[in-house]
């Protein structure tokens, strides 16, 4: 009797001859986890788990081994593992004083979804945005809706810049990419320029043209930062990096570098909106010819515009204005007053100047991220004026974010 229950026990389950015919059909549809391919000789993730003591970015302050563990066997089909997208916040620690940093640079697009749950608490921390998925990201490009920008105190305010950062669809990121990859992208940023040239003449140029050009003028071109090389962002370099400039000096495009796509608008007289404006038409131009080449600039819907680092998505877009201030940076109420307008400022190489520009880039639209920047930079200098007649600034200090 025992034998007979024990022989049921281990029958194999009854199988229907449609099942057993269509089973490896259906099985050859199923993708396979590209983890699989991979033959990593690695230990367990408590055993692989990094060393965070003194480490101030925002990998570290959300990574603990739990959520390690849960990302530990993932990978993107571009082959991107989890310990590929917090290695840059390993090489790059940060400092307990210094600007917060995100710690870390997803490797394609679909680290972002792969990886949510880590990414969506980084963005988190850095921009304090908390992403959900039913809201949806807005952009805005209409520069007309700008109000101010070109009637800053030209006492003070000495310079601007406004930068936007894109990728393209198909491409890893610069810390994963391919030589092959990215020479395919300079080859596709070459077709995109030449058009756009067509509007706004101007001259590609590779690292070594620049280099030549520097030389003669007597200056040196800086080599990539050291963490740049670190991370993988600057592998091979100089090898497929350019920068595009236009004749009239309005707009620079470099290729290849942080991101597939940079493109930046300077200006000496510190119109901001002038330059805001050199930036939206020409990406709005730039978006169209790469949507023709069947190349478009990487968007999801809850994040908006994605970019290697989780610090610039959204709209990727950095307004800078560089203004002069004697007393504001030595006065106790700086920080909580730059926390409240949802600045950054760093100083400049000139004593006395002073860099001011947005803190985030996702939560807003493009407008009214540069809105924050040029209406803070008129209380700044405002604030500014008070302290140097040596008067009170509580009533201009913004009661909060």
């Amino acid at each position: 009797m025992w034998k007979r229950k024990k022989e049921w026990l281990i029958k194999p389950p009854m199988e229907y001859p449609l099942e057993t015919k269509y089973k490896p059909v259906l099985e050859s549809l199923i993708p396979p986890d590209p983890m699989s391919k991979l033959k990593l000789k690695r230990r367990c993730p408590k055993e692989e788990f990094p060393s965070l003591d003194g480490n101030y970015t925002c990998m570290a302050r959300v990574l603990d081994l739990h959520m390690y563990t849960r990302q530990f066997n993932r990978a993107t089909e571009g082959g991107v593992i989890f310990d590929d997208i917090i290695q840059p916040g390993l090489e790059d620690r940060g400092t307990r004083t210094g600007p917060l940093s995100a710690g870390c640079l997803a490797g394609d697009a679909q680290s972002y979804i792969l990886f949510c749950d880590f990414f969506e608490r980084v963005i988190e921390a850095y921009h304090g945005y908390k992403v959900l998925g039913h809201v949806m990201h807005k952009s805005d490009f209409n520069y007309d809706n700008l109000k101010g920008g070109d009637d800053f105190d030209q006492e003070y305010a000495v310079s601007c810049e406004v930068s936007v950062s894109r990728c393209i669809e198909d491409f890893c990121f610069p810390t994963h990419c391919s030589r092959g990859e990215r020479r395919q992208l300079l080859t596709l940023g070459k077709k995109a320029l030449d058009q756009l040239g067509e509007e706004l003449p101007g001259k590609l140029y590779s690292m070594e043209d620049l280099n030549q050009e520097t030389e003669d003028k007597g200056l040196v071109l800086d080599a990539p930062p050291i963490m740049l090389m670190k991370t993988g962002v600057a592998r091979d370099w100089p090898d497929a990096r350019a920068l595009w400039l236009s004749e009239n000096g309005s707009l620079a495009v470099w290729l290849n570098m942080e991101d597939h796509l940079k493109l930046v608008s300077s200006r000496t007289d510190a119109d901001l909106q002038e330059a805001f404006a050199s930036i939206c038409i020409n990406l709005v131009k730039l978006e169209a010819i790469y949507n023709k080449l069947r190349h478009s600039f990487i968007w999801k819907p809850h994040l908006g515009w994605v970019v290697s680092s989780p610090a610039e998505v959204g709209t990727g877009l950095k307004a800078t204005v560089t203004i002069r201030l004697r007393h504001l940076p030595k006065n106790k109420h700086l920080e909580n007053i730059l926390d409240r307008l949802r600045l950054r400022m760093e100083a400049s190489n000139s004593h006395g100047l002073y860099k001011i520009s947005n803190q985030q880039t996702i939560g807003l639209t493009e407008v009214e991220f540069m809105q924050l920047v040029v209406d803070g930079v008129k209380l700044l200098i405002r604030i500014e004026k008070r302290l140097e007649d040596n008067a009170g600034i509580d009533d201009l200090v913004p009661a909060q974010k």
